[in-house]
Parts: structure tokens; sequence; C-alpha cells
């Protein structure tokens, strides 16, 4: 191990541009249960309530829904020593940026600023009629339907339902941070959610080098991950950080 974390610490300082690529696992250790396998969400609930075409057709059913398991679980997570050790990185001007499948906003609440949000973010609603969006701490979520300060409309969460597409820009931008990264790292994801999964695939394609930090396997793992540590990244990023210290 202690020669894992010196040669990833190595490739990190050495690297032209880094980017970290993160999933549920690295929300896991704050608190936030993941969505898949047996103690996921949706081993406990019917995910049908985030499809848009439910969302659409019963509103308040979902809205119900989206307040008890998203809003509920989320509101009390704190950022944990892996996203600190990412804005670290940051800071250092060591990180280009993070891509992020995840919507509880724990990157920006460490302190990170360069996050692009894959999948959207419970931090804001967006209005079904007139597109505007709004800061959920400024929102009314009391009522059964929340709806829009502007024009009166049906608020939606906004991150991406079933059945919606990826913000465009996002998708974008991400493509050009990850095309641009010589090293990326991989925390917390299983690599099975398209079209975010094809990210560290267009790293290694480039002939970049992936590090990867899972506490089991991905489809990654054997495929295109060069130093893989199955360890939670609470534990691993801050022994990074420091071997990092230590190389200046």
């Amino acid at each position: 191990m202690p020669d894992k974390i010196k040669e990833a610490a190595a490739i990190i300082k050495g690297a032209r541009s880094l980017t970290a690529f993160t999933g549920a696992g690295i929300s896991v250790e704050s608190g936030i249960p993941p969505f898949r396998g047996k103690d996921g969400l949706w081993s406990k609930y019917d995910p049908k309530f985030i499809e848009i075409g439910f969302f659409t057709s019963d509103p308040k059913t979902s809205w119900a829904e989206i307040k008890k398991i998203f809003y509920s679980s989320m509101k009390s997570a704190a950022p944990n020593p892996a996203h600190k050790a990412l804005a670290e990185l940051e800071r250092k001007r060591m990180l280009t940026g993070i891509i992020t499948q995840n919507i509880d906003n724990l990157h920006q609440a460490a302190g990170s600023k360069n996050v692009l949000e894959f999948h959207g973010t419970v931090k804001y609603l967006v209005c079904t009629s007139c597109g505007k969006r709004f800061p959920l701490a400024e929102t009314d979520l009391k009522p059964d339907l929340p709806s829009c300060p502007a024009c009166g409309g049906l608020l939606k969460p906004d991150f991406v339902f079933y059945g919606e597409g990826i913000n465009r820009e996002v998708y974008r931008a991400s493509l050009d941070l990850a095309s641009g990264s010589d090293v990326m790292l991989v925390i917390g994801t299983s690599g099975e959610v398209m079209p975010a999964c094809g990210l560290p695939v267009l790293v290694k394609e480039n002939g970049g080098k992936i590090i990867e930090i899972n506490t089991l396997p991905s489809s990654y793992t054997d495929s295109i991950t060069d130093i893989y540590f199955e360890e939670k990244a609470g534990s691993i990023m801050p022994r990074i950080i420091e071997e990092i210290k230590a190389l200046s």
C-alpha cells in the first residue's frame, strides 16, 4: 500500500491536467445512501417517482417521495475527508476540475469551485413552465406541489430524472474536461451509468492514467485502471495529499 500511495502521488504531482470523476461512493462516507446495491435506495423504494413521465402525470405523489427520500437524507450531510482533499488539490492548482454524478452539492460545500454536476443538483429547482431556476434555500417546499414564484408553474428538482437527457452544456464541458486530462481520479463509482461512465474511458483512450478508489471493483478496475485502491476514499485521499506534500 505505501508504494501505491507514493506512485499515485507522483502521478498526480506530475499531471498536466488532473480531473476527478466521482460517484455515490464518495458521499456514502458522508451518510448519504447509494442508489444501487443491497443497501441502496432502490432496494427499498421504487424509483418510478423520479421518472419524468410519472412526475408529469402524478407530481403530487412524486414530490412527496422526493421530499422524504432526497431532501431528508441529504439535509444533514457534510463533506468528508475525500471531498476536502479534492478541494485542497484544486486550491493547490493541481486539480483542474471535478465531474460528479452526485446531486448532493458536497464538493462545493468542501470548497471546490470547478464542479460539473453531470446529473444536476438538489440545491436548485426549475420551473416546468417558464424554465427559471430557484435556490432550494429560498423556495417554499411546504405545499404538496411547490410552485414557481415567478409564474406559478410547477417546480421540479433540478436534477436529471429517468427519461430526461443530460444538460447539453454540462455534457459538452465534461467531455472537454475529460479529453484534456492526462490523469483522472475515479472515486466511488461502479462505472455502469451511461453516458457518464464513458468519461474515464475517454481519458484512457487519449493515453491518460486512471487512479481508482472504490471499496469494490468496478467496470474500470480490470480494464482501464492503472492504480486501484480497494479502500474508502476518505482514508486514501488524505494519505495521497500528505505524500504529495512530501514530494514538494
